[in-house]
């Protein structure tokens, strides 16, 4: 079930956020009723950016050996048809 408490809790009631997050579920948290944050064990926040250094080395070695550059839109949209798996 997902966990939505206002910030104060993280001060007020830590360790129940805490068994949340070390149970491998994010806590996103409120300010004045709008979302503020997401709290994530170190593991999770691992795991879901692990790949991002490498693969920005890559690109970094690519552009360094092509002239070829694509603009935001050029990147966003083949993101997306990764995405759609078009």
């Amino acid at each position: 079930m997902i966990q939505i408490r206002p910030v104060s809790d993280l001060r007020n009631k830590f360790p129940e956020i805490e068994r949340t997050i070390k149970e491998g579920q994010p806590v996103y948290l409120t300010k004045n009723g709008y979302g503020a944050m997401v709290v994530l064990s170190l593991e999770e926040y691992a795991r879901l950016t692990e790949n991002v250094e490498m693969k920005l080395d890559e690109a970094d070695k690519i552009a360094e050996t092509t002239e070829e550059r694509l603009s935001h839109d050029d990147v966003f949209r083949n993101v997306r048809s990764v995405i759609r798996g078009k």
